[in-house]
């Protein structure tokens, strides 16, 4: 399951935002209902309207759609890196996340203090940025000690050594380890360090009501940021997002619309979050259940098939494939094969996103 990690400097809407959203998605996916692991951490389903379209079509019992994993980390301040505010603990949980979701306030609240005492979107993401660095810079340099010795007799210890040598240059100009320019080798031999600038970043740009559908200046500083390190950026309302909690479904759509947005932001960060790695899904759909799969990109049917269960792939015979709007626009598998749409695929076929699948193999 994908784990986000959501940061950001204390009083920018992290925790609003959090409760919110897991909130929110126990709300509209009651079949599978919010579950919460621990105080701060919470899975919620991503949203995905052709599950319900498959599942009128099939007549299933009951609808799993794909989960992401939300961490609502305590806010750095300046000086974590060295411990300040239990820096260190928090850092250590941001490590054990796939993604980042940066909530950079943008928005005015006298009530609210900011901990720097002015709204400056880039300066708090560059205090967050240098914290992230440091930490990995320190931890880059404790490994390169460890690993010039073994460079001496070692070709894997000397990959490494390259990869480490290239992740300090770009450390030490400010920037993250995602900009450094590794060999797929090189990047796979530190991946077990878990750095923290070499993860995805979502940049949630959290707004007032009044400029969710417009956005404002702060939230442009941040596009601009996030332009120049290939960043993706969501605009969200916390404000907005907890008073949609107790709605229904039909008042949030009026209320969404009202506010001249075409979805919560909610509903786009959580997508957001999961195609930032590259995450493609596919469907099964019958009487007894219609499904969301996550796989990666370029995943192909046996692989594909293994998610269900590891017999599917080691026993792998052909992929039954229609992709979505083919099955919806027939609407139903016998009407799509009647039609020739339904397709036979090999153990070479590349799954895309949408295929409708069922696997045949041998026990």
């Amino acid at each position: 399951m994908l784990r986000a990690g959501i940061v950001g400097l204390p009083n920018v809407g992290k925790s609003t935002l959090f409760n919110a959203l897991v909130a929110n998605a126990k709300a509209e996916a009651a079949n599978f209902p919010f579950c919460t692991i621990e105080p701060n951490v919470g899975v919620v389903a991503v949203p995905d309207e052709r599950l319900q379209v498959l599942a009128k079509i099939s007549q299933s019992e009951q609808i799993v759609p794909t989960r992401v994993e939300f961490v609502d980390i305590a806010g750095l301040v300046k000086g974590a890196s060295k411990g300040e505010g239990l820096g260190n603990k928090f850092l250590a949980n941001i490590r054990e996340v796939d993604a980042i979701v940066h909530v950079v306030r943008c928005f005015s609240d006298d009530d609210i203090i900011h901990v720097s005492g002015s709204i400056d979107p880039v300066r708090d993401i560059e205090v967050i940025d240098l914290e992230l660095a440091l930490s990995d810079l320190a931890q880059v340099e404790r490994r390169m000690e460890r690993t010039r010795k073994q460079a001496r007799t070692s070709k894997e210890a000397q990959l490494e050594l390259a990869a480490l040598e290239k992740l300090v240059a770009v450390l030490n100009e400010g920037k993250g380890a995602r900009q450094a320019e590794l060999t797929a080798e090189e990047a796979e031999s530190v991946k077990p360090l878990g750095l923290l600038t070499a993860k995805p970043v979502i940049y949630g740009t959290n707004v007032s009501e009044d400029d969710l559908a417009t956005g404002n200046s702060w939230v442009e500083q941040v596009r601009e940021i996030a332009a120049a390190e290939n960043a993706q950026v969501v605009g969200i309302s916390a404000q907005v997002e907890s008073e949609l909690i107790e709605l229904s479904a039909e008042e949030k759509a009026d209320f969404i619309a009202s506010l001249g947005v075409a979805e919560g932001g909610l509903k786009s960060l959580i997508q957001a979050t999961y195609e930032i790695l590259g995450l493609r899904t596919y469907l099964t759909t019958g009487p007894k259940e219609t499904r969301a799969w996550t796989i990666i990109a370029g995943m192909k049917a046996p692989q594909a098939a293994g998610v269900i269960h590891s017999d599917f792939e080691r026993g792998f015979i052909r992929a039954e494939t229609i992709s979505y709007e083919n099955l919806v626009a027939t609407g139903s598998m016998t009407a799509a094969k009647t039609q020739g749409l339904v397709r036979s695929e090999g153990k070479d076929y590349v799954v895309q996103e949408g295929d409708v699948m069922l696997f045949r193999f041998n026990v």
